[in-house]
Formats: C-alpha cells, structure tokens, sequence
C-alpha cells in the first residue's frame, strides 16, 4: 500500500457520474449538543452501581458524568431496532423542551452479507436471501421517512460502518460476491436520506485500515452509483476503534503510515478530497481510546485493553477538516466474544469493560462534574420486580449459567444467547 494520497483523484474521476457534494456548508454540529441517549445512560448505571457498592465514589461520579453530559450515537443493526428512532425522536423533543439543543446520532448499519458474515458482527440479511430488497424496502425506507417526518430535529447518520474496509480487505469470494451489491444498497440509502435536517457521514473506516489512497476506490463507486442529485456532509472515521484522535508519540506499528493519528487521517484524505471539489468535512469517533501499550499492531480490535473512555464530544477540533469529536460506539457493549477475558458475544453489556473505561478516562470526564438539572439526573438505578428484587436494565445481563443478578427486565424481556448469556432485549 502506498503512503500516499496523490493517486485518490484518479480514482474518484473514474466513471461519468458527477461527485457528490456537501449539502450545508456549515458545521451542523456546531451550537448543538450530541444526544445523551437515555437507554445507554441506563445500561451505565449497572456500572455505576458496581463503583459505589466498592466504596469508589471518584469513579462513580465519572460514569454519572458520562450518564448525565456524554452524548452518543443509537445504533440501529437491524429491523426491529427500527423502534429506537422514535425513542430516539420522543427523547430529543424532551430534550428540546428543556432549552436544550441536540443533534440526534444514529447509525445505519445493517447491510446484506454485513462485515463478509462475521461470526462477531454478522447481521440479519443475505443476499442469497432477497436481503439487498428487504434493506432497501425494510430497513433503509422507513428510516428515511422517520427522519423526514421529524423535520423539528436534526439528525447525523453514520452510514454502515466497515463496509468500505471489508470491501478493500475482504479476500474471500463471499466478501467479492458481496461488494458490488453493498455498493448498491449504501448509495440507495444516500438517495434516501435526502433532507436538509438530515446529515450523512459515509464511513471510511480508520486511518490504521484505510490510511493509503490505493485503499479508497469503494467509496469512488458508492459515490458515483448515489447520482449528482445526492449530497452527503462528509465521512466519518474510527468507529469502534480505539485509535487517538492526536499524538505526538506514534506507536510503532504506526511506521510508515502517513496516518497514525484519526485528525491527520482526516487532513490527508480531506486534502485530497478537496483536490475534486468533494466534502472534506469528518467526524471522528473516540468513545473508545487505547492506552499507550494495549496494542502490537493496528489490526487489534476486539475489547482492547487497557482502554479508557476518549474525548467527550466537541467541536473544538483544531483541524477545519473535523466538525465533531463525537461518541460513536457506546463504550461498554462488548465488540464480541474476543479480546479482554470475560467478553460476551457483539453488543451484549460487558460491565467490567465499562469500569475499566471509566478508570482510564479522559480527562474531560470528571468526577462530580457540576451539578446536573433535575431533568437530566441519573436514572433509576433499578425496578422493582412482582415478586421483589431489582430488575436489570435493558441491554444487561439477566441469566445464564453461574449467574446470581438480577432474572428479570426493567425492559423487554430476558432472552438466552446461549447457556451461559442471557440479555434483557
């Protein structure tokens, strides 16, 4: 791979089709707060409850900080979590009617044949299975027209994290197989999602698996195939990866690159972009950072540890290619039954990840950081369940082999993973 990004205007001016262009010329995230999502805030108070009941009221007060202040993205992985956009929309306008001003982060991620069916990420829908029409009809629809209908909000949409690196480093023929119609399905949903209240990053992974120009040409195709007519914001970069947004003391297996930081990422490929007229503007996710150490290469992804939770959301960025520093990956929910020991399967709550996170936190995440307002406190800790005792809250874990918490849901219903996992979903 070349450490260069003289070569991504050929790529780009391959084809007829006219590039993409930014829809706003101005920052959406700027004057906004991101969305503190009440689901994932709930999800953290299991966290929270551990620290207190240990005597530790400093790291406590850090994950109700992140509770109360820390806005992230909701993702929505499939059909069903379709419902988390209007609890989504329902929570913002309360946000709304509080004086506040936020921008709703969600995640389109749920492509056919998604991440080449890995077993840790692997989505609902193949395309041996008419899954490129039920995404369109079923999953990209409705999520546009939910978005449309709430013209009162804004939205930042994250379009399918990966897709573009599995494109480029997918090697098998059911990766190959899968290229040409994931290109498909993501340009479709940029024609959908067309809106002036709706602001879309296609994401081009990270600087440590995309950070060469020769890497890019999924993403020249995507953007040809979504038509003149079609606009998106910009691109956004590191989600659910652990890499700092800026460092002055590269690991080295960062040797060579010339990308070993997210920001210069962003300035490289920004650079580049700008060269053919093409949006420039980047949002970067640091829910998650690795501490110096934690890795011996780039390709480490999985419940990397020692971690700590990374820069709270901010337009303060230092880089005119960056809009946000945001919280893209929710930092708790496991990215699969890989990396630190104890991880459950993708998604599922892993507690004692979020502690650690909380230990190694940044900076800007303080214990006892103000005084919340009563309308943004903490929530309940805990529901009482028919027959006494406290239910788990959504997302956690309510059963499995060896398991002494909590069997019941303060939402949704308790459901196996396997015999040793169950989650309240």
């Amino acid at each position: 791979m070349r450490a260069t990004f003289a070569i991504l205007a050929g790529l780009l001016a391959t084809g007829s089709a006219s590039p993409l262009e930014a829809r706003q010329s101005g920052n959406p995230f700027a004057g906004r707060s991101l969305f503190v999502n009440p689901k994932y805030s709930e999800s953290l108070e299991r966290t929270r409850q551990a620290f207190l009941s240990r005597g530790d009221q400093t790291n406590a007060a850090k994950v109700q900080y992140v509770q109360q202040k820390v806005g992230t993205f909701v993702w929505i992985s499939n059909i069903l979590l379709l419902r988390d956009i209007d609890d989504a929309i329902r929570d913002a306008r309360a946000a709304k009617s509080r004086g506040e001003n936020p921008i709703v982060g969600l995640v389109l991620y749920n492509l056919p044949d998604r991440d080449c069916s890995a077993g840790h990420s692997s989505g609902e829908l193949s395309l041996n299975q008419n899954g490129l029409n039920r995404y369109r009809t079923e999953y990209v629809q409705p999520f546009a027209q939910k978005l449309k209908a709430a013209s009162d909000l804004q939205f930042a949409v994250v379009l399918e994290p990966d897709a573009i690196g599995n494109m480029v480093t997918g090697t098998t023929a059911f990766c190959r197989n899968a290229r040409g119609p994931q290109q498909d399905g993501i340009a479709y949903a940029i024609q959908q999602l067309q809106a002036s209240n709706i602001h879309l990053y296609l994401d081009v992974a990270n600087g440590g698996w995309l950070g060469w120009a020769d890497n890019l040409k999924p993403m020249a195709t995507i953007l040809q195939k979504a038509g003149s007519n079609a606009r998106i914001r910009g691109y956004s970069s590191n989600v659910s990866n652990y890499n700092p947004y800026s460092t002055n003391n590269p690991p080295p297996y960062t040797a060579g690159s010339p990308s070993p930081d997210e920001s210069r990422y962003a300035t490289s490929l920004g650079n580049a972009l700008r060269e053919r007229g093409l949006p420039t503007s980047f949002i970067i996710d640091q829910g998650r950072v690795a501490l110096d150490g934690a890795r011996k290469e780039w390709g480490e992804w999985c419940n990397v540890s020692p971690a700590g939770f990374g820069q709270p959301f901010t337009t303060n960025t230092n880089n005119a290619n960056v809009d946000a520093i945001v919280w893209v990956k929710p930092g708790g929910e496991s990215d699969g039954a890989c990396g630190m020991s104890g991880a459950p399967q993708a998604g599922a709550w892993f507690d004692s990840y979020a502690q650690m996170l909380a230990q190694n936190a940044h900076s800007d995440i303080r214990a006892g950081g103000g005084s919340p307002s009563p309308t943004s406190a903490a929530p309940s800790p805990s529901a009482t369940a028919p027959g006494g005792g406290n239910c788990a809250a959504r997302w956690a874990q309510c059963g499995g082999q060896g398991w002494s918490g909590p069997t019941c849901c303060q939402q949704g219903t308790c459901q196996a993973s396997n015999q040793w996992y169950s989650q309240c979903l």
